[in-house]
């Protein structure tokens, strides 16, 4: 049998380079030139770039590749298109095409693997009604598949990470846990229905971003990838230049997962997260803070995870009744944005 996850030191989103690593790396590199059609770039670390085409549209551009996270070639690339195509629907857009990123051990890799993996990706595009209209190939020492990915949006929709207000609820989409549980899988610890478990959430599609875009009272959205939830709700807290409190007990989380995270089952990648910010989050109350595993949980990189919204609150109900018959039954309130120092207060309750 083909152990996709042995072929490579790392997998999914916990590939990403640390928050703090990055930061250093792209220091004094000239990425934005002013462009006025330019209506994100990098500057909030905003999940797409994003250029205006003309009054009624602009394009939505990403791309997003990873070592595999899964051992089943079908599931990997499943799971690489569909998280890929994530940061299209977090900006507000439509996805229009995509290009596939292919890097392969043609000499070790069965054709028949690889063969499986674009199968993968190439369903999930069906999926989200686009075309896979071509890409790069690439042979490489470590298995690598995802995709560049164009949308369209109407200017007036687009949804960054740096327009959150003060007092908006915070809304999660999805369940947090997939880096704790993906890593129980490469050791063997994970059951079969588990597993199963983990691939519905990494393999839906955040489709609902799309339509959020166009209510007025979603005022910012990003999705929740490689830095886990702290590391992206800190992107939108320095970009809005606000703070946010969130609650651990109302955080959805794969029922596995927390097992398996008490037992101190993390891949590499949350700790590296969790050095990487833990000065600017703060736990309240000495007898309500969070056990360590806890702390970590926060940090989990997720692969191809939920979508993250700031809601005026008085129309967080009504969003939250909405992403749930949609099929996003994990959905729930998790804290809100507050005025004044940025960072994170993290409590129990």
């Amino acid at each position: 049998m083909i152990r996709l996850t042995q072929y490579s030191h790392g997998g999914g989103c916990g590939c990403k380079i640390a928050p703090a690593q990055l930061q250093e790396i792209l220091r004094q590199v000239p990425l934005n030139q002013g462009l006025e059609q330019l209506l994100v770039g990098t500057q909030t670390s905003d999940d797409a770039a994003v250029y205006q085409l003309n009054d009624n549209q602009a394009l939505v551009l990403t791309t997003d590749f990873f070592m595999p996270i899964v051992d089943e070639p079908v599931d990997f690339g499943r799971i690489a298109a569909t998280n890929a195509l994530s940061d299209v629907y977090a900006m507000g857009g439509k996805p229009i095409l995509a290009l596939a990123v292919l890097g392969m051990p043609i000499n070790t890799l069965p054709m028949e693997a690889i063969r499986g993996i674009m199968l993968g990706g190439a369903a999930v595009c069906q999926e989200a009604g686009i075309p896979l209209a071509g890409g790069h190939s690439i042979d490489s020492p470590e298995p690598i598949f995802g995709l560049v990915a164009a949308g369209l949006v109407h200017p007036m929709s687009v949804r960054r990470n740096a327009t959150a207000k003060p007092k908006d609820k915070l809304i999660l989409t999805k369940p947090l846990g997939i880096g704790v549980m993906t890593t129980a899988l490469k050791k063997g610890q994970l059951t079969p229905d588990a597993y199963e478990s983990v691939l519905k959430v990494m393999t839906q599609l955040n489709k609902v971003g799309a339509t959020l875009a166009t209510h007025p009272d979603v005022h910012a959205m990003t999705d929740i990838t490689g830095f886990g939830l702290l590391g992206h709700l800190l992107e939108i807290c320095r970009g809005s230049e606000i703070g946010a409190k969130i609650s651990f007990s109302q955080i959805p989380i794969l029922p596995e997962a927390k097992a398996l995270a008490s037992q101190g089952i993390f891949p590499g990648a949350a700790q590296r997260n969790w050095d990487s910010y833990q000065s600017e989050i703060k736990q309240v109350g000495l007898s309500d803070s969070l056990a360590q595993w806890e702390t970590l949980l926060l940090a989990d990189p997720q692969t191809s995870g939920g979508l993250l919204l700031s809601v005026a609150p008085e129309s967080a109900p009504g969003i939250l009744e909405q992403l749930v018959a949609e099929g996003y039954g994990f959905s729930a309130v998790i804290g809100e944005c507050t005025a004044g120092e940025v960072g994170i207060e993290v409590s129990h309750q």
